[in-house]
């Protein structure tokens, strides 16, 4: 409040709110309009008892008023300086305000509000609570336009009582009437009851948000360590990759250069073969010229005379017959570097594998999720669907891989598939080339007799053990699927299955929660078996071809 607002105060009407006009002053200390006071008085003359509307201090008789000539002189002092106008309009309530209970009038905004009187005072008013000391024991809260709920609506009582039984404030006389028996104390004791137990939680919370700003900075940490380790490994990787391809780049131009070099070399042979052999066509036919011109003359004896000149033929320091290569030419060069293309692609897929599962193992310390529903249907299965392919390099040579490495196929015949670490010796198994983590759902479109397998990509591959059998051993997980009948089988353990007969299996996998299902598709979906343990490896989706004829194909979902 400034200075002005402050002595305006001093010199208004708490009656009328303005300055002081005719000021007269009662015997408690306070000053009013004459006027104002009187028309106060008047409305008390029927009690013959006249109180300060102030202090309340009474007055017996009704005081005799004259005029205070000094704090009028003053006022009027004061008026020239401006203080003439009226209080400004932030002094007076609005209609989100707690007005003064005594002004009259445009009332002003409530400075305090008094839980034993149940009314709400401006500065002014609020004065005697200030000054008169029974009025000083008066409990002032902040404003409130809700003191008539603190009245009970049965005795009209201020309800300074808490019945703990009901969980509710109460007045005394409730406490000995219906809520007689009750436990009840009061609210001031209640209070400060439940103030221990604030000051309780306030702890309780005040400890969790250390810990949660502990947690923050830990995993701010977290963060710059990713970032930072991120970083360095962006900045190693490319410079690794920009020296293979500076290699690749010598590698491709020192190939060029000696397929040049060899070219010039032999295109210099071939020319310099190829204008010997026009030298010797040029020669050949002057010499045809001369014997037909022999052939020609009329003079026997000219003719017996040129005959032993011309009749006999050199012969030709070159083969009748030109022996060139089979037009092969460079394809030796082409099919070098076809093999070295097909080395280097195995060996950047399987260190793909290896950098995709490093790369997205980032180890922290969150606390975990609470685990998603399974999907229920299959439009709900099919938003975790995976476009799966199956791996050539992985393909028994007995199955014959077709529809863009989706299909395989049994076949009695052996097909003629370069030899492959990764590829299945002596069981008609083959693997996807995508591994799978998280959650993922792809479906299996099967004829005749087939094994529908998930494996870990470190199964074994060479041999007719069962380490590298689908479903007889601890890496693989496998479905076999007949016209008549379904098992399943893990760690040589067969388990039969029973089900609804379908043409079409549904695998559904959520990695983290060690969750591995399979189901007989049709207009619905019906689980036929469900696994639940821990997955430590990506996995692979798996095709056994167990019976002759028998085919199997990964379907498109999306």
């Amino acid at each position: 409040m400034d200075q002005n607002q402050l002595d305006r105060g001093r010199f208004c009407c708490s009656i009328c709110l303005g300055l002081l006009k005719d000021p007269v002053t009662t015997s408690c200390g306070h000053s009013y309009c004459m006027n104002c006071i009187k028309s106060h008085w008047d409305g008390e003359d029927e009690k013959r008892d006249y109180s300060c509307p102030q202090c309340r201090q009474v007055f017996r008789p009704r005081p005799v008023l004259r005029k205070n000539t000094m704090l009028a002189d003053l006022v009027e002092e004061l008026k020239k300086t401006g203080l003439q106008a009226a209080p400004a309009d932030h002094c007076y309530a609005g209609p989100e305000d707690v007005a003064c209970d005594v002004c009259t009038g445009r009332k002003r905004k409530a400075y305090n509000s008094c839980l034993q009187c149940l009314a709400s005072y401006c500065e002014k008013h609020l004065q005697p609570h200030l000054e008169v000391a029974p009025l000083k024991k008066h409990k002032l809260v902040e404003p409130s336009k809700k003191l008539q709920e603190k009245v009970c609506s049965r005795h009209d009582e201020v309800m300074k009582m808490f019945c703990r039984t009901d969980q509710q404030s109460i007045c005394y006389l409730c406490s000995v009437d219906e809520h007689k028996g009750h436990d009840t104390v009061s609210a001031a004791a209640e209070r400060t009851e439940r103030q221990r137990g604030l000051e309780g939680s306030r702890l309780n919370i005040q400890q969790r948000i250390q810990d949660r700003e502990k947690d923050v900075k830990l995993l701010q940490q977290e963060v710059e360590a990713i970032n930072g380790s991120a970083d360095k490994a962006v900045e190693h990787s490319e410079e690794m990759f920009a020296e293979l391809i500076r290699l690749m780049e010598k590698r491709r131009s020192d190939v060029k250069q000696q397929v040049r070099s060899q070219q010039e070399t032999e295109v210099s042979q071939v020319k310099e073969f190829q204008e010997k052999l026009e030298q010797e066509i040029t020669e050949l036919k002057r010499r045809d010229a001369e014997l037909q011109k022999l052939a020609h003359t009329e003079d026997h004896n000219q003719f017996l005379q040129d005959y032993p000149s011309l009749s006999g033929l050199s012969g030709s320091t070159h083969s009748s017959r030109i022996k060139t290569r089979p037009l092969r030419y460079f394809k030796d060069v082409t099919a070098a570097v076809s093999g070295v293309k097909d080395k280097l692609q195995d060996v950047l897929r399987e260190g793909w594998t290896n950098i995709s599962q490093t790369g997205t193992e980032v180890d922290v310390l969150l606390p975990q999720p609470r685990p998603e529903p399974e999907p229920k249907t299959r439009a709900e299965f099919l938003k975790y669907s995976r476009d799966i392919t199956l791996d050539p390099n992985t393909a028994n040579k007995q199955l014959l891989l077709s529809d863009g490495n989706r299909r395989a196929t049994y076949t009695r015949q052996h097909l003629s598939y370069s030899r492959h670490a990764d590829r299945f010796t002596d069981f008609r198994q083959v693997l996807s080339g995508e591994g799978l983590t998280g959650r993922c759902y792809w479906e299996v479109e099967w004829r005749g007799g087939v094994y529908v397998a998930v494996a870990d990509k470190n199964i074994s591959r060479a041999g007719n053990s069962t380490e590298c059998v689908f479903g007889h051993n601890d890496k693989s997980w496998a479905l076999y699927c007949s016209n008549n009948s379904y098992n399943f089988r893990y760690n040589k353990v067969k388990t039969p299955v029973s089900g609804p007969q379908s043409s079409r299996v549904g695998v559904y996998l959520d990695h983290r929660a060690g969750i591995l299902s399979f189901y007989s598709v049709s207009e619905t979906m019906t689980l036929l078996h469900r696994v639940q343990t821990t997955f430590t490896q990506p996995l692979h989706a798996g095709l056994w071809i167990y019976s002759s004829g028998s085919s199997a194909e990964l379907c498109k979902l999306k």
